[in-house]
């Protein structure tokens, strides 16, 4: 008898797929072409969940830079190559800006905050995240300033491990945590601090999850999986440990609140909560205050350090690079403290940071977008609301503009006599209406990090060790684990 409902349950899904699948197909004519979806599993079996990007690239070869796939039952296209890219983002901006549902970020974030947030929600939140960001410090001396005192802390930090082995990842991570926080609380965190420990741990771990199969496909499936343990459970754990340190923080903040003197971001969130506009009520609420706090941080932390570290670990994999780095140092700057005017002197060092930036290729996938309406695309229909993944890896990897896609190469950004060449398809923060918004704040970081490092230090690797350029598992592309040695250069 069990046996015989089992069957019988079997050919029912079955038939509703297949059903819905007839719909799907009524739905999305001239729809971009892709591998053939089984029922309900869609293409998963296609494609590599771990290393997606890798397996869209791959189909682009077959199908065409305009790729469509289903995961799950759900519709989505891939875009690939930089043309196809730019044509979406900026030239059609206004109808590939949407973002989709993704269930596991949906539950907890809802349509706060301004990373997966969409509609006039998200116009309101980027316009005071850009002024906020701007307002304290961004692109500015005074942020230049703040980060270039983070730097002697790293520096000193560093030295106190004597040339002996440590993993980065820590100290990295909290100096560059420090700058956005100092944005956003006017705070700075000792490295062994448990609160900054335990934020970055929260940040580390969901950014790692994100990426895991298992999320994959919970977003395809989450009324079935929703209930079972696993990754997405963490996830949701982790948001909401994090959420509750945030809301700890502002609500003490409001009880010191001077609107004439606002002190950060949070600061003026709350003096806007105050002005008695209909857009205070709507949109300056506590809630969008706590997703957009945890949404700066997280960005402004993650990438940047990710990026740092693919640094260290490359120009250990190439010193003689390492070593033309630090001797543009020596010519420009000498023993004087990095500055942001430096940086148009020094063209070599100015191409490795881009170039590690292109090779690390952080964030293949980018973020999701959607659709806002049906548009006719390239010589295809993508129906309204459909998922679009623009392939920021197959930019970064376009063959058109880069000579040599697959290595470390730092004369991609570089012409014949020396001087630092623009790339456009060097688009490692997006482009368009959803660019990475602190993307002016991440470059300063990373120039004045990157040359402060190597201007005190020769990184090796541990004695026996094995370099591995792979990247680890997660929702962003970062290095596998590793120690240095950090030998010190006065």
């Amino acid at each position: 008898m069990d046996l015989v409902i089992v069957l019988l349950s079997v050919v029912v899904v079955l038939f509703l797929a297949n059903a819905f699948m007839k719909q799907q197909q009524g739905n999305y004519k001239n729809f971009p072409p892709g591998p053939k979806p089984l029922p309900i599993i869609g293409n998963f079996l296609d494609i590599d969940m771990s290393k997606p990007h890798k397996t869209f690239k791959e189909l682009s070869k077959t199908y065409g830079p305009v790729l469509g796939v289903q995961l799950g039952m759900t519709k989505a296209v891939v875009l690939c190559g930089y043309e196809v890219i730019k044509d979406a983002l900026i030239n059609q901006a206004d109808v590939f800006s949407d973002r989709p549902v993704v269930p596991v970020t949906a539950k907890m974030l809802k349509n706060y905050g301004v990373v997966f947030s969409t509609g006039e929600n998200w116009k309101v939140m980027r316009r005071f995240s850009l002024a906020a960001l701007r307002d304290y410090g961004m692109g500015k001396k005074t942020i230049e300033n703040k980060i270039m005192e983070e730097t002697e802390c790293l520096v000193q930090k560093i030295k106190s491990f004597k040339g002996k082995p440590f993993d980065n990842l820590t100290s990295i991570n909290a100096a560059v945590a420090n700058i956005i926080v100092a944005i956003l609380l006017s705070h700075r965190f000792e490295y062994e601090d448990p609160t900054i420990l335990k934020l970055m741990g929260l940040i580390n771990e969901n950014v790692r999850l994100m990426g895991s199969p298992w999320v994959r496909l919970y977003n395809s499936f989450p009324s079935l999986l929703e209930f079972l343990p696993g990754d997405h459970k963490t996830i949701f754990g982790n948001i909401k440990e994090f959420q509750n340190f945030i809301r700890a923080t502002f609500t003490k903040q409001k009880k010191e609140l001077d609107v004439n003197d606002q002190r950060n971001l949070i600061d003026a969130f709350l003096a806007k909560q105050q002005e008695g506009k209909p857009e205070s009520t709507e949109y300056f609420h506590n809630e969008n205050l706590t997703v957009l706090v945890g949404n700066l941080f997280a960005a402004g932390m993650e990438t940047t350090t990710t990026t740092l570290r693919w640094g260290l670990l490359l120009m250990i994999k190439y010193p003689e690079i390492q070593q033309k780095v630090q001797d543009e140092i020596e010519r420009v700057i000498g023993s004087a403290q990095p500055q942001m005017e430096h940086r148009k002197q020094m063209p070599y060092t100015d191409a490795v940071i881009h170039e590690i930036q292109r090779f690390g290729d952080i964030a293949p996938s980018s973020v999701p977008h959607a659709t806002s309406e049906d548009v006719a695309f390239r010589g295809y229909v993508i129906p309204k609301g459909t998922i679009v993944f623009p392939l920021l890896h197959s930019a970064l990897r376009d063959e058109t503009y880069f000579k040599k896609p697959y290595e470390f190469y730092p004369e991609h950004f570089l012409d014949s006599q020396g001087n630092f060449k623009k790339n456009e398809a060097f688009i490692p923060f997006s482009i368009g209406k959803r660019s990475c918004a602190g993307e002016t704040l991440a470059k300063m970081e990373l120039f004045l990090f990157f040359t402060a490092l190597l201007q005190n230090f020769t990184f090796q690797s541990v004695p026996g060790a094995k370099l591995d350029l792979t990247p680890a598992l997660g929702s962003t592309n970062s290095p596998l684990p590793f120690e240095i040695c950090a030998i010190p250069r006065t």
